[in-house]
């Protein structure tokens, strides 16, 4: 049941209502039943049982965490929890990759080995609320929080229908009292809930799904081209990526608003970060929070006496699991290696980056803080080609067939070779519009009070946007969110 489904439209009025005319004490399982159905219609058992595991193991070992005073068995009760989720979503997301290089790692070594065939499986949503039930754990261990001791808020918590399928990934102690919160109708939330899901929909269906129509030309057939087409598709898939993204987080918040429950904003304009550390502190904020507190930090805690270099290593390690956790693919992995180098880079390249800037007297310039956006954003852009590409050759060629080709291109006096890619043209022609409108759209939100216009003023933009969005959701019916996969 996608968000902007015809199925959606139908069920999320039908939960509010029944949720505004129930009783504070059954609203908690109005939502409860209300997500578990929303997963149930994907129509994937493996699923629902996947998430019925990892709340009760979770639910299991914290409240046993919480009532046991003797530091060695907490502690053997933290990993047996953690070990009980990361078994699930090893089996649900990770057996058939972890299958498959064993066998190529046998015939390497000649061993007279044999793997059976494991199970290919969909994992919508799994990791998001596996690494919830983990920082939850986590926060027991520590005693940030006391263990939930209601199972059904406790599993509402870790299964609430609006951040369920890609997050954000919400903390016990930010997200469980606002469940308990008796509800309250405000019409200005619920106008405001509605409006950031109407947004988040057309930065969907009319921004980010026709980027991905030249995207997909491009990078599902990589050998036709080369130098600035494929440059050219790496940053409108950037773009694509981001508004795709971004695009659910607002819906999911939009959704959770109608509720009074307010979810962590999971983006701040990103492309705009001024170093890769930057980056991550606007891009998927709820998750770069999560690997920050719950693997960088005691990593690097950990390995404090090696200085920097523990630190650097620290790094390397968290944007690993990064990749691992983003997928069974190796293109996912060294997108999250590539991070971690970069980060760990800096740690020994800013005092100098400091010196050169001073030196050169662009310290606290306009121009530094354009060379560093662009930098930045060309380093994101040049890991986000292993993230999209289906293969490592496949991004192998666009690395080296990017640089080739735009230098033939400066020596040569080619056209751009974006004058001949004949339908991907087309469709990149097509991608310029809503992104156009996009911008200007964003611009009117952010110089002036769009919601205190006219009435005729806010409902012509009303209009325009749902007309949007109702066009291009009857054009790409079968279009799917990016980190669906993830």
């Amino acid at each position: 049941m996608l968000f902007y489904s015809i199925e959606y439209f139908l069920f999320l009025p039908l939960v509010f209502v029944v949720f505004y005319f129930s009783g504070d004490r059954i609203r908690g399982l109005v939502l409860l039943l209300a997500s578990l159905f929303f997963y149930a219609a994907f129509k994937l058992p493996h699923l629902l049982l996947s998430l019925v595991l990892v709340a009760l193991s979770t639910y299991i070992f914290g409240i046993l965490m919480g009532t046991c005073e003797n530091s060695l068995r907490r502690k053997v009760l933290l990993w047996g929890g953690i070990s009980a989720n990361l078994l699930v979503m090893i089996y649900v997301k990770y057996l058939p990759f972890l299958a498959k290089n064993l066998k190529v790692l046998a015939d390497i070594l000649s061993w007279d080995v044999s793997f059976p065939e494991a199970p290919v499986v969909v994992s919508i949503g799994v990791s998001y609320y596996v690494f919830q039930a983990i920082s939850y754990l986590i926060d027991i261990y520590l005693e940030i929080d006391k263990p939930e001791k209601n199972f059904g808020y406790f599993s509402l918590y870790l299964c609430f229908f609006p951040k369920l399928l890609q997050g954000p990934i919400e903390r016990a102690g930010d997200l469980l009292p606002q469940l308990r919160t008796p509800y309250v109708f405000d019409y200005a939330t619920v106008r405001s809930g509605m409006l950031l899901f109407t947004w988040g929909m057309f930065k969907k269906l009319v921004v980010a799904d026709r980027l991905g129509l030249f995207v997909d030309i491009v990078y599902g057939d990589v050998h036709a081209y080369s130098g600035t087409a494929l440059l050219l598709a790496t940053y409108v898939y950037a773009l694509q990526l981001y508004f795709d993204f971004s695009g659910y987080t607002d819906m999911a918040l939009g959704t959770a608003r109608l509720f009074n429950i307010n979810l962590t904003q999971n983006f701040n304009t990103p492309y705009l970060a001024t170093s890769i550390a930057d980056f991550w502190r606007r891009w998927h904020i709820s998750f770069s929070r999560w690997i920050l507190d719950y693997i960088f930090k005691p990593l690097q805690m950990h390995f404090r006496n090696w200085g920097n270099y523990g630190t650097a290593f620290a790094l390397m390690v968290t944007f690993l699991v990064s990749g691992i956790w983003h997928g069974a693919s190796w293109g996912f992995i060294v997108w999250g290696l590539l991070h971690g180098l970069y980060l760990a880079a800096s740690v020994f390249y800013k005092p100098l980056q400091k010196r050169i800037y001073k030196v050169s007297k662009l310290h606290g310039t306009r121009f530094q803080k354009i060379w560093q956006t662009v930098v930045t954003f060309n380093l994101v852009c040049l890991a986000w080609v292993f993230f999209r590409a289906t293969s490592m050759s496949d991004a192998f060629y666009i690395i080296t067939h990017t640089v080739s080709g735009i230098v033939n291109t400066l020596l040569h006096g080619n056209l751009p070779e974006l004058f001949s890619l004949g339908k991907g043209k087309n469709r990149f022609l097509q991608s310029l519009l809503p992104l156009t409108v996009t911008f200007i759209i964003f611009q009117a939100k952010r110089r002036v009070d769009f919601y205190a216009k006219p009435f005729w003023f806010r409902w012509a933009a009303y209009y325009v946007l749902v007309y949007s969005i109702l066009y291009h959701s009857v054009i790409n019916s079968k279009s799917q969110f990016v980190y669906f996969q993830f």
